[in-house]
């Protein structure tokens, strides 16, 4: 369960600690629920109602809609299936905020959801609040073995909502980079410092390890069943790349060298006419990025990010690398070997995301959750500077289409010596 914090932390009242006993299973898990909740509401604080509105490509989604959505997925998973007499907030929310729950029903095109001027961001909000007060009533009143039972829906349900809390401040980045007068999210805000300690390579023997996880700890269902996969002997770079080493590449000509690149990321570059990382601008002749600061020059040791599968495959071939296996730097990450494995860039893998042998998603709505995108994308590991707290592990696997570019997004080398 996600750690709780107290309803004065969030700054949000909670009804579960005037009702319910204190320390009780109720208010643990409304504490839990609001905790998540707020933190979604922070992360949209800084923006205007126009803000929330703008949906700057397709892959990406409003601002609003991301808060509608998690509210949405409470009220059908948790309210609707199991609060007796629950009533949805509105009868048409379910057909503009189901994401891609098909058997939930009808759904609103995904990239059509920046035209949905109502409802607005204060209606949103009021959502919120309605099914926010209905969950920890539904707390308060459910007895603690039929919560006890909902355990594993509630965290799904927090790690969802976690999720969208990372999508929401990528896409954000993403609409405000799109503006001429460049925006900044928050002014305060800084790159996270890599560290850099340690030898260059670490070497992993040729081993038989165990992969996956191995824990009743939460974890979605992509993460098992924990198997046997032989890994090494291969060497991983402890370090992230940084963008002094892809300002390297750049200058070697990398984007026009076509024998760096696959076919296809080629022709991705080609027609998007990537000649850098996403978010990249060159000013009077100096690059810079944007950030959720705004506009600001490059920093040479920070580790490159906003670069997508393709990329990182012609930068490692263009090095005499590869990248590693999602195996290699699982085993790597769980013995604390890596530098800045989590919290800065998501490090794409040359995995394809695929399911474990043995695997079944989960019965129901939420076996949609994962299963049926295990086709067509690449695997990245660890977590980045958007990802909230708590929201990390070692066997955690993400999964993007490889021309994707606008999270986080960064890689290491893997050398196999030849």
């Amino acid at each position: 369960m996600t750690n709780p914090a107290s309803a004065a932390s969030t700054g949000i009242a909670s009804p579960a600690s005037k009702s319910a006993p204190a320390g009780s299973l109720a208010q643990r898990l409304g504490d839990a629920f609001l905790t998540v909740r707020h933190e979604t509401e922070r992360r949209a604080a800084p923006l205007s109602p126009e803000d929330q509105l703008v949906q700057s490509m397709p892959d990406a989604s409003p601002a609003k809609w991301h808060r509608a959505h998690v509210t949405w997925f409470w009220e059908q998973f948790l309210l609707g299936d199991h609060a007796p007499g629950y009533k949805v907030y509105h009868p048409d929310y379910a057909y503009l905020f189901n994401s891609y729950y098909v058997s939930a029903g009808p759904r609103h095109a995904r990239a059509q959801r920046g035209h949905l001027t109502r409802p607005g961001a204060d209606e949103v909000t009021a959502y919120r609040k309605h099914v926010d007060a209905a969950v920890i009533k539904f707390f308060n009143e459910t007895s603690d073995d039929k919560l006890t039972a909902l355990i594993p829906l509630l965290e799904v349900g927090f790690n969802h909502e976690q999720q969208h809390q990372e999508l929401m401040l990528t896409d954000i980045l993403h609409a405000f980079a799109q503006n001429p007068i460049p925006p900044a999210y928050d002014s305060d805000w800084r790159f996270p410092a890599p560290t850099i300690s340690g030898d260059a390579w670490l070497t992993l023997t040729e081993g038989i390890h165990t992969i996956g996880h191995q824990s009743e700890s939460f974890h979605f269902d992509n993460e098992k069943p924990a198997h046997r996969a032989l890994v090494g002997p291969v060497k991983l770079a402890r370090n992230l790349v940084t963008n002094r080493e892809w300002l390297a590449f750049m200058e070697a000509g990398g984007y026009e060298e076509a024998t760096l690149w696959l076919m296809d990321g080629f022709a991705a570059a080609a027609r998007e006419e990537w000649q850098a990382p996403g978010h990249w601008r060159k000013v009077n002749g100096e690059w810079q990025i944007m950030t959720l600061a705004g506009l600001q020059p490059i920093d040479l040791d920070a580790p490159v990010c906003h670069v997508s599968y393709y990329e990182c495959d012609a930068f490692a071939r263009w090095s005499g690398k590869h990248l590693p296996t999602e195996m290699e730097w699982e085993v790597a990450a769980r013995a604390g070997q890596l530098n800045d494995a989590f919290g800065i860039v998501w490090q794409w893998t040359r995995s394809a995301y695929a399911a474990y042998p043995g695997y079944r998603a989960i019965e129901g709505a939420l076996g949609e959750y994962n299963g049926k995108f295990m086709i067509n994308q690449l695997v990245l590991r660890g977590s980045s500077l958007a990802t909230p707290d708590d929201h990390s592990r070692v066997t955690y696997r993400n999964f993007f289409y490889p021309h994707h570019r606008w999270q986080f997004t960064g890689l290491r080398l893997a050398d196999y010596g030849n």
